[in-house]
């Protein structure tokens, strides 16, 4: 699965342990607050998400983009210390029009 983290640390010292985690879990980075895996599994992501809920705080701010998930394309968020998903599906009209 192709797994996007964007950061939003609230300190220096979230920042770089964060990146020392996503490093460890294979991700690299493509820009300043953007790192992103091309074969992230699901148990690998259910982990990563719990070592980020350990390193961050209530200030912190990790979004997560994931394709696919059930074939859906799905962000999560964990902001204030709450993780929360949104599955986006696709419009059936959009699908019709296309083909």
């Amino acid at each position: 699965m192709f797994v996007s983290v964007m950061l939003d640390p609230g300190g220096v010292d979230t920042a770089k342990s964060l990146a020392s985690v996503l490093t460890h879990y294979g991700f690299r980075k493509v820009q300043r607050a953007c790192w992103e895996s091309v074969d992230t599994g699901v148990t690998q992501l259910s982990h990563l998400k719990r070592e980020i809920d350990r390193v961050t705080n209530y200030y912190d701010t990790v979004r997560m983009y994931q394709y696919p998930v059930k074939g859906m394309f799905a962000i999560t968020e964990l902001h204030h210390k709450k993780w929360r998903r949104c599955i986006l599906k696709p419009d059936d009209r959009e699908t019709e029009l296309t083909q």
